[in-house]
């Protein structure tokens, strides 16, 4: 549908609550939809050096698998999903052409970038083409079969985005119910693959597209009434939580209320027609500021308490070139020279002003504590002294995840002892380094490694 990101309110008291928020942890739960239907868009690699560099962003949503951008993002620790496009989803059914896809548009980019998922189409089933909604959930089954044989299963989902379109009712929210004829046909053999391969159910909820004048205070997550549900006696005070709780009803009616929801696309325009409610960079910025708080508080919604939901804003930019209302050409955060349409504290406190017309991609920091080495022998890549537990345990799971020989370190295994998080660290980080072809930024690890010239080795334990 759309494309967009996040707003700012003209109120000190919003920015004052924004930079609270953000301070304690938003970064990792907000994402952005990086849509390219423009012809004035600055070239991906400053994209990229933008998003890590200047703002609190470190997830990127695509529409297809653009090379340029996925090059761009290597070495970021930006997560980077992916798109099928809908007309190749009845070829992707085929396990030839899935694989090629894979070896086409993932394994040439990855690990280097790291692509976290990849979606078979977009809004599908609204599409109500029969031939891509009835080779939705066996391309997506293919899709996943390509990635096991690739050793990418453990490392990257497969899922699909919906719009609310999905439901046959939504109103009220414990009522919600897929479309009949879909919901036993599409909507559980989709579920049943989501659950089993661990992947989240994705929606598309939009605000902007279901308020008027009357529940624009409702759909802002302002002061309001509320809506009751009479079913439940839950009172809603916002529209996207009752858009989710729909959904999340529908998905319960078929026994999958256990499936993470992943809001992939939400949003509001900055500037639209004369006849659309509430359209202006102070109301654009009021919904995607309340936005970003309300999903990363952990207050969840009515039906689902106590959640967080990971969310990818419509859109990074303004796009010139998509059809339809102004609305549609006026979702994105950011002008295309990557001035700020409306500020709602998502730049870093140390981005600058005014961005420079062509920066470039700042290399990988170096280690803060390697050893001195000299320019010739081999050399080895070990946790930095004091790198956190945590931090190290995702570069093994990491590493281990992508097929590489993890044998080792596992119980009865030279190097299993001693059985701690930083000595299996130092063989799975130096095993991932050795097999790239040893290159600094391939000891990064997220600032934690270092590279060394001192042989690790120990015992029967051979590094």
């Amino acid at each position: 549908m759309a494309e967009g990101f996040i707003p700012l309110s003209s109120s000190t008291l919003l920015i004052t609550l924004l930079s609270l928020f953000l301070a304690s942890g938003v970064e990792g739960t907000i994402g952005v939809n990086y849509g390219t239907v423009a012809n004035n868009l600055p070239p991906p690699p400053q994209v990229a050096h933008f998003l890590l560099e200047s703002t609190v962003i470190n997830r990127v949503k695509l529409y297809d698998a653009n090379p340029d951008i996925l090059k761009a993002f290597a070495h970021t620790g930006i997560a980077v999903t992916v798109t099928v496009p809908n007309d190749q989803i009845p070829r992707l059914t085929k396990l030839s052409f899935a694989q090629q896809w894979v070896e086409d548009n993932v394994r040439p980019y990855t690990p280097a970038t790291s692509i976290v998922r990849v979606l078979v189409g977009n809004e599908v089933i609204t599409t109500a083409d029969k031939a891509l909604v009835g080779n939705l959930v066996p391309a997506m089954q293919t899709l996943h079969t390509a990635l096991v044989t690739a050793s990418l299963d453990r490392r990257i989902q497969v899922s699909t985005p919906h719009s609310l379109g999905v439901l046959s009712k939504s109103s009220p929210p414990s009522s919600g119910k897929f479309r009949l004829g879909y919901d036993v046909h599409v909507m559980k053999p989709l579920l049943s693959f989501l659950r089993a391969t661990n992947s989240p159910f994705m929606i598309n909820p939009y605000p902007f597209f279901g308020c008027s004048s009357d529940t624009l205070d409702y759909a802002l997550f302002r002061p309001n009434a509320g809506v009751l549900d009479g079913n439940t006696g839950l009172l809603y005070t916002n529209m996207l939580d009752a858009q989710l709780d729909a959904v999340f009803s529908a998905m319960k009616v078929l026994g999958f209320d256990d499936l993470e929801i992943v809001i992939a696309e939400t949003g509001w325009p900055s500037m639209g027609d004369s006849t659309q409610v509430g359209v202006d960079a102070n109301v654009a910025a009021e919904y995607n500021g309340n936005l970003m708080r309300h999903v990363s508080s952990g207050a969840g919604t009515p039906l689902m308490p106590n959640r967080t939901f990971e969310t990818y804003i419509f859109a990074l930019f303004n796009e010139d070139l998509k059809p339809g209302p102004t609305s549609e050409r006026n979702f994105g955060l950011f002008r295309p020279d990557m001035t700020p349409v409306y500020d709602i504290g998502i730049l870093r406190p140390s981005a600058r002003s005014s961005i420079p017309n062509n920066p470039t991609p700042t290399p990988a920091a170096p280690p803060l504590n390697p050893k001195p080495r000299p320019s010739k022998g081999k050399q080895w890549c070990l946790p930095k002294t004091g790198a956190d537990e945590n931090v190290l345990q995702r570069n093994i799971d990491y590493v281990c995840g992508l097929g590489l020989d993890c044998g080792p370190i596992q119980q009865g295994g030279p190097c299993f002892l001693p059985n701690t998080v930083r000595a299996h660290a130092a063989f799975a980080m130096n095993t991932y380094y050795q097999s790239t072809g040893r290159s600094e930024s391939n000891c990064d690890f997220d600032q934690t490694g270092a590279i060394t010239d001192v042989d690790p080795s120990y015992g029967k334990c051979r590094y």
